[in-house]
C-alpha cells in the first residue's frame, strides 16, 4: 500500500466515548440495541420494496437505495465501536483507519446526492404528474443512483488524495470512537493547516451545491 511506506505509525488508538468501565458497559448495551434496530429496520424496508411488486416505482426504488446507504453508514464504524467497549486496547490499524475515512465520505457523499434525487422525484410527481412516468423512467432512476455513487467516490478520493501520503511518526491517539479525518490529519508530523482548509472547503462546497439543487 502507498501509505505503508510513508508512516512509522502502524495503528491508531481510539479513545472512544468514555474511560469509565461502568459507562462503557452501558454504551455497549445501548449502542448494540440501536445498531441492531437500525440495520433490521433498513433491511426490512429494503426487502419489502424488493419483494412487493406494488412498490416497484421510482419513489420506492430510490427509498430502497437510501435504506441501503443508511444501513452501510451505520455499519462502517459502529461494530468496531461496540467491540471496543469490551476491550482495553482500542486500536485500529493504519489501513483500517484509512478505510473507515474512505467509506464515511463515500457513503455520505452518495447519500446527499440520493436525497437530491428523491426531492427531484417528488417535484416531478407534484408539478408534472402527467409526465411523471416518462421523466422518472427506470433508466433515469438507475442513472441517478449511479451518479450518487460516482459523486461519493470522487468526494472520498478528494478527501484522501493527500492524506494517505502524510507522515505519521508521533502521537497516534484519536479522540473519537472512529477515524474522523480532521482529527487524524492533526496527528501528522507536518503542518496540515492548508490541507485542513482544503478539505473543509471541498466538503462545504459539495454540501452548498447540493443544498442549492435541493
Amino acid at each position: 500500500m502507498i501509505w505503508s511506506n510513508q508512516s512509522k505509525v502502524t495503528e491508531f488508538i481510539l479513545r472512544g466515548l468514555s474511560g469509565s468501565s461502568e459507562l462503557q458497559m452501558f454504551y455497549f448495551l445501548f449502542f448494540s440495541v440501536v445498531y441492531v434496530a437500525t440495520v433490521l429496520g433498513n433491511l426490512l424496508i429494503l426487502l419489502t420494496i424488493v419483494l412487493e411488486p406494488r412498490l416497484h416505482s421510482p419513489m420506492y426504488f430510490l427509498l430502497g437505495n437510501l435504506s441501503f446507504i443508511d444501513m452501510s453508514l451505520a455499519s462502517f464504524a459502529t461494530p468496531k465501536m461496540i467491540a471496543d467497549f469490551l476491550s482495553e486496547h482500542k486500536a485500529i490499524s493504519f489501513e483500517g483507519c484509512i478505510t473507515q475515512i474512505f467509506f464515511l465520505h463515500l457513503l455520505g457523499g452518495a447519500e446527499i446526492v440520493l436525497l437530491i434525487s428523491m426531492s427531484f422525484d417528488r417535484y416531478v410527481a407534484i408539478c408534472k404528474p402527467l409526465h411523471y412516468l416518462a421523466i422518472m423512467s427506470r433508466r433515469m432512476c438507475v442513472g441517478l443512483v449511479i451518479l450518487s455513487w460516482i459523486v461519493g467516490i470522487f468526494h472520498a478520493l478528494s478527501q484522501l488524495a493527500f492524506t494517505v501520503n502524510l507522515p505519521f511518526c508521533g502521537p497516534n491517539e484519536v479522540d473519537n470512537f472512529f477515524c474522523d479525518l480532521p482529527l487524524v490529519i492533526k496527528l501528522a508530523c507536518v503542518d496540515t493547516y492548508i490541507l485542513g482548509v482544503f478539505m473543509i472547503s471541498t466538503s462545504g462546497m459539495t454540501t452548498l451545491v447540493c443544498f442549492v439543487l435541493a
